[in-house]
């Protein structure tokens, strides 16, 4: 069984659970001499760890990230990485009253349908805190797309609720994601996501919203249809996150208002061969990159963990009421925007090798 790796040539394989010893991932087919920087992995695990503003859960949680493998003088040597985070404020006792009862909403009774046994600290393998594996990958996936070919790729909060922000996919920059502790670029709805938030926590309650990655300098031609198409690749990467639940590229459902001459993308001629005059394709177009920007957006659900009480059923089919202890995320959107980045980066970073592989005239 093969459930915990992703890609195809950058391959990819996380372990651990929230509350164990350690989570990490195993990366395997990255070139060697690519330059790794570990301070860069650092980075964008600190984007992505607890405790990093008052919005979301605050398990105090350094996340340092340690290679056991795969760099040797600071370059890659083309075998296996090996990257590993210790879990250091690890409270499974603080679990206990979860042993035998059904979280609504989360993985608690479907693992325990498939396997017959379940981890019911923190989630176990459930958890986002799984995802350390995939950012630490992604880190490596970004300097090898940014050495490689010039790609950029970034991400912010672009709703909570029904606060939508008014925002160019084009025109975005970092310092203004991260300006803000909700990951969003803009600033009157950032204020109005931020007193939503605060809101949902004091009312014991929970809120979802959307994520929009764009992918700025990509190549055409990335994309290995017809099952394997980029937009295919990158919906499963994106709904394999915690709490993804909705995936689009480029119009998206919004398309489906529109008609076939106001939807379709123009070519004209650019400098370096055909561009679209305008980009309702997201950047894809036949499961394969056309040279526009790729612009995604993904879904996620409001935090399933709340400390209202809600009715559930425990082991043996009684009925219980249970209202959450402990940390929890009011809203995972701030913390989503670096795994949303990760699985883009993991995915073209595969579909770069496996263009490169065929590439050969």
């Amino acid at each position: 069984m093969v459930s915990s790796s992703f890609g195809q040539l950058f391959r990819l394989s996380t372990f651990g659970e929230s509350h164990g010893r350690a989570v990490g991932v195993v990366l395997d087919g990255c070139p060697p001499r690519l330059p790794i920087d570990v301070d860069a992995i650092q980075h964008d695990l600190d984007r992505r760890r607890p405790g990093q503003s008052r919005l979301v859960t605050q398990r105090d949680e350094a996340d340092r990230v340690e290679i056991l493998s795969g760099v040797y003088d600071g370059v890659t040597t083309g075998t296996p990485i090996a990257m590993v985070v210790t879990n250091r404020d690890q409270k499974p006792g603080a679990y206990d009253h979860l042993r035998d009862v059904y979280r609504p909403s989360h993985a608690d009774f479907t693992y325990r349908a498939k396997y017959g046994v379940r981890d019911h600290r923190g989630g176990g393998r459930a958890s986002a805190r799984e995802t350390i594996g995939r950012v630490a990958a992604g880190a490596v996936a970004r300097r090898l797309l940014r050495e490689a070919a010039g790609i950029e790729v970034l991400g912010w909060v672009s709703s909570v609720a029904d606060i939508d922000a008014d925002l160019d996919p084009a025109t975005v920059a970092l310092a203004d994601v991260e300006g803000d502790p909700t990951r969003c670029p803009d600033p009157e709805a950032a204020a109005a996501m931020t007193t939503a938030i605060e809101q949902a926590r004091r009312d014991g309650d929970s809120l979802g919203g959307v994520v929009t990655v764009v992918a700025r300098s990509l190549p055409a031609g990335l994309g290995e249809p017809v099952f394997d198409k980029l937009d295919a690749d990158l919906a499963k990467g994106m709904l394999s996150l915690p709490a993804a639940k909705g995936f689009e590229v480029g119009s998206g459902f919004a398309g489906t208002r529109m008609t076939g001459l106001t939807h379709n993308d123009p070519f004209e001629p650019g400098p370096d061969g055909p561009r679209t005059v305008t980009n309702h394709s997201g950047g894809v177009q036949g499961g394969i990159s056309n040279g526009a920007d790729l612009v995604c957006r993904v879904a996620f659900k409001p935090t399933a963990t709340i400390a209202s009480a809600q009715k559930t059923v425990d082991v043996d089919g009684n009925a219980v009421e249970l209202a959450a202890r402990g940390r929890h995320d009011p809203c995972v959107l701030p913390r989503a925007v670096p795994l949303v980045e990760a699985m883009t980066l993991l995915v073209l970073a595969d579909h770069w090798l496996r263009q490169r592989a065929i590439d050969v005239l």
